[in-house]
């Protein structure tokens, strides 16, 4: 057993002896250097002074002849010795510290090994833990996954409905044939064709000319009448000629009941009578319609039946699309007049607003007394005008026995409001004159204020009137005035552009009105909209062969994770979870809010969203908290998503022009984006890549996508290969850091109704000429953000591209500008919401790019022009001011050693 300090060394000696002899010859060669020179030059100056006869010996000799003297040669030998011996030993500590150098490299190359090890281990676990969260979600979920569903069709053969008690007893419950329409059948519309029955030649040629070009157009309209749900039969409004067919009530029961699907009564059958006056006909009224509902703009007590039958807007443009160019501003709000009202007096408003009965209704009525309210309003409103507190304009004697509707429109242009006086019989319960008064004043942005609460405004099972109608009951006329004039400025532009909203999507056109005629019906009877379109991506085909490298602006992140870059595989967002609950659950807001009834998405930004603990107690489904519900902000942060709405992915939507090595380096900064699911790149130029041109290889697909033409709109469209609600427009020679990105992509996780980016913009005033102007300089205040560098969600691409004006989009073409603009104004239109910007970022530069279009001076004076342009259209400045900006939670925040911020440098 060996002793402390004992052992043997690498030459097989031990260790002692080893020490000892170091250190003997140390002290040798201590020895040899120091006092060595000194005995040599004693001993020469001793015998030089002596002067022996052996002088010469110690003369001038060769260095090596001193060593002859046999005194010196030992220590010469023992010189040479040691300098061989430390020769050896230098040579031993350079391998040594070699191969210390060695082992270093080792142990460091070890470490790095386990650091990936470590990760890849955390990645397995992670992608482990995905795959069971997942595992239970679907074991665990009781809501089947909805898509589109396989479209349904009735059966040929009718199995019939139990007769109701009467005709007037008439609902959708006992006279309509759900069978006929299951919710996944689309909705098949047949109509018949006017010629087909004997009173078609004699109806309105204009009416029928704008009902059989909105057919066509209509996406719903089936040649198959076996399969259809529902069967239209145009009416009216017939031409004013005595030689009409229908001279009776019997006749025309007879003419219907011979169409050849009316099935001995009717059932699902509409009789839609259009009007284009407010004299109409009201020929229905002691028609006995079996099961067949009646849609028209005019309605007695008597006849009409309350959630069967529709009150429809009267027919105001029937050729002739209004020009919303000419449509006065919804600015400033007060007008030249406080409200007008131009009608006939009292003893002939009955006759000459309304509709004068049918024959049988008079006797009726015999015994009902007259409603004196007809002149204690003419008697208030004279009086308001008489005294001249506020400027008011009322004839109850029209100077033109027919006044021309360009007349009545100058005068309510100038109206902030506008009078509009229900039947004064309180039997007539809808009146094709009422409502013709009522979207005339909608259409130049006169508020509508109605003197009556017993009418039946079109489609008031659906639309909230009181939004954009002030409806007074008669009774309160004399405190008409104090109500209109108690109304501040923020409520009356409020119902002016709600006004202006229901007449744009629903009354403007002739296709507008079929359209809600149908969709009424449609949204009665439960049946979702037909999914809105989506612009099919024509791939070019390209050669991937370039391996991408790590975006060098993350090379100084040191730490920090951004979330999972391989251990996520692509995945797209849900689609149309909501089909069924847009129509069945939110149909307050589908038929009062922008775009409407008449398309189902696939997915909205205005989903509900879940309370906290429901993610932790039974709908969990897709939800990956922070930290597992414990939140914080170091690795528990970068390894989940978190928010309040499931998992989610987004898609880069990338606009290129000719600038191909621009491209590849934008392409080449995505790789190892975290929660990118796919790039797609929107190639504008008619000539094709490059052949040669290889695409860098990011992990992830990149779509090349065709386009038709050269347009800056192709940007927003709904492109059916972007999988994601997510969509982040990008410039190809934009620089965006990848935390830049990841944070931006959290922020608009949780403001997923507005545009979330990063360079910011504002529309500024000028005082000199009163119009708009755009800014880009610096400012503490902004009411844009460019989609050169933006999220935003798909919802808007579809509304950009088939929902908002085509003039508007007419002129982004025009100048190969203000795209960025328009959806800016779109969003801000829907929302009433400003965008949202991010980091300090406010503009991007691109090191050796070609000179961009922004730098020349025209295109500031395009976008000037544009903001202005896009104002007429809309009406009013959808755009909104904010003057904050969203930076990361800990943003300079000391913390303690062992967290780490959200970010690292923003």
């Amino acid at each position: 057993m060996q002793r402390n300090g004992g052992g043997v060394g690498a030459g097989g000696q031990p260790w002692v002896l080893r020490r000892v002899r170091l250190t003997w010859l140390s002290f040798m060669l201590f020895f040899i250097l120091v006092f060595f020179p000194l005995i040599a030059h004693y001993y020469l100056t001793t015998i030089d002074e002596a002067g022996g006869p052996d002088k010469h010996i110690f003369g001038p000799r060769p260095g090596g002849e001193l060593c002859e003297a046999k005194h010196v040669q030992d220590l010469c030998r023992i010189r040479e010795s040691v300098s061989e011996e430390l020769l050896q030993l230098e040579a031993k500590r350079q391998e040594l510290n070699g191969e210390i150098a060695r082992l270093n490299l080792r142990i460091e190359a070890c470490k790095r090994s386990i650091d990936s090890a470590k990760q890849d281990l955390l990645q397995l676990k992670n992608v482990i833990s995905q795959t069971e969260h997942s595992y239970k979600e679907l074991m665990a979920q009781n809501q089947p996954k909805l898509s589109l569903p396989v479209r349904l069709l009735p059966d040929k053969e009718d199995p019939g409905l139990p007769p109701p008690k009467s005709a007037r007893s008439c609902r959708l419950r006992s006279c309509f044939d759900y069978g006929r329409c299951p919710l996944t059948s689309g909705f098949p519309v047949y109509v018949y064709d006017t010629g087909s029955y004997p009173w078609g030649d004699y109806l309105d040629p204009l009416v029928k000319q704008a009902f059989a070009a909105s057919v066509k157009s209509n996406i719903y309209v089936t040649d198959n009448p076996s399969i259809a749900c529902l069967y239209l039969v145009l009416v009216g409004e017939l031409q004013e000629s005595s030689s009409s067919p229908l001279q009776s009530p019997s006749e025309l029961e007879k003419q219907l009941k011979a169409l050849p699907y009316w099935r001995s009564d009717g059932h699902n059958h509409v009789l839609v009578h259009l009007s284009r006056k407010s004299m109409t006909q009201n020929f229905l009224y002691n028609v006995s319609t079996g099961r067949a509902a009646v849609a028209q703009s005019t309605f007695f007590e008597q006849q009409y039946r309350e959630g069967f039958d529709l009150v429809v807007s009267p027919l105001v443009h029937a050729l002739s699309e209004p020009n919303f160019l000419e449509v006065p501003p919804q600015v400033p709000v007060k007008r030249k007049y406080l409200f007008t009202f131009q009608g006939e007096r009292v003893e002939s408003l009955r006759s000459s607003l309304q509709e004068t009965p049918p024959q049988s209704f008079e006797e009726e009525m015999e015994g009902d007394p007259p409603a004196d309210y007809d002149d204690r309003i003419i008697g208030t409103l004279k009086a308001v005008q008489d005294s001249h507190l506020d400027q008011v304009l009322v004839e109850f004697t029209c100077k033109n026995p027919r006044p021309k509707r360009e007349e009545r429109l100058e005068v309510l242009k100038a109206s902030t409001f506008a009078l509009v006086i229900a039947p004064g019989d309180g039997q007539l319960v809808a009146s094709a004159g009422c409502g013709m008064r009522l979207f005339e004043a909608l259409e130049v942005g006169a508020i509508p204020v109605l003197l009556g609460d017993h009418t039946r405004l079109p489609y008031h099972q659906f639309i909230r009137w009181s939004e954009a109608v002030i409806i007074v009951p008669k009774p309160r006329v004399t405190e008409l005035h104090f109500l209109l004039r108690s109304l501040s400025d923020n409520d009356m532009l409020a119902m002016r552009r709600q006004g202006r909203f229901l007449w744009e999507t629903y009354f403007s056109t002739s296709e507008n009105v079929l359209s809600t005629i149908l969709a009424s019906i449609r949204t009665s009877i439960q049946v979702p909209a037909a999914p809105i379109k989506e612009e099919p991506a024509h791939e070019i085909p390209h050669k991937a062969g370039k391996l991408a490298g790590t975006d060098a602006n993350l090379a100084d992140n040191g730490d920090l994770d951004l979330g999972p870059v391989e251990t996520e595989p692509p995945y797209a967002s849900p689609r149309f979870l909501r089909n069924f609950t847009y129509t069945a659950a939110d149909t307050y807001r589908a038929w009062n809010r922008a775009p409407g009834p008449f398309h189902l998405f696939p997915h909205t930004p205005l989903d509900p969203v879940l309370p906290s603990e429901a993610k932790f107690l039974g709908s969990g489904t897709g939800f990956r908290p922070i930290g597992g519900g414990t939140g914080g902000s170091g690795k528990e942060f970068q390894a989940a998503l978190g928010g309040n709405v499931p998992r989610e992915q987004f898609t880069v939507v990338m606009l290129t022009y000719e600038r191909e090595e621009v491209l590849m380096n934008s392409l080449e900064r995505l790789n190892g984006l975290p929660y990118l699911n796919k790039v797609v790149v929107v190639w504008n130029s008619p000539k094709p890549p490059s052949d040669d041109l290889l695409w860098p290889d990011i992990g992830l697909p990149i779509v090349v996508v065709r386009t038709e033409k050269n347009s800056l709109n192709n940007r927003f469209l709904p492109w059916d290969a972007v999988e994601t609600e997510a969509i982040l427009s990008i410039d190809d020679d934009a620089h965006l850091r990848h935390d830049e990105i990841m944070f931006g992509f959290r922020v608009w996780r949780e403001a997923r109704d507005r545009i979330v980016g990063f360079p910011g913009r504002y529309h500024a005033w000028d005082i000199n000429h009163q119009s708009w102007l755009y800014n880009s300089n610096y400012s503490c205040e902004l009411s844009m953000v460019l989609t050169g560098a933006a999220f935003f969600h798909k919802y808007y691409a579809y509304l950009y591209s088939y929902v908002m004006p085509q003039a508007i989009r007419d002129m982004v073409d025009e100048y190969i500008n203000c795209e960025d603009i328009a959806m800016n104004f779109l969003v801000s239109h829907i929302t009433r919401k400003p965008p949202i910007k991010v980091t300090s970022r406010w503009t991007f530069r691109c090191p050796g790019c070609p000179q961009a279009l922004s730098h020349d001076d025209s295109h500031f004076h395009e976008r000037h022009k544009c903001i202005n342009f896009f104002v007429k259209v809309y009406g009013y400045m959808p755009l909104l001011y904010t003057q904050f900006r969203v930076d990361s939670v800990l943003f300079k925040t000391r913390l303690p050693h062992d967290k780490t911020k959200c970010f690292k440098f923003i």
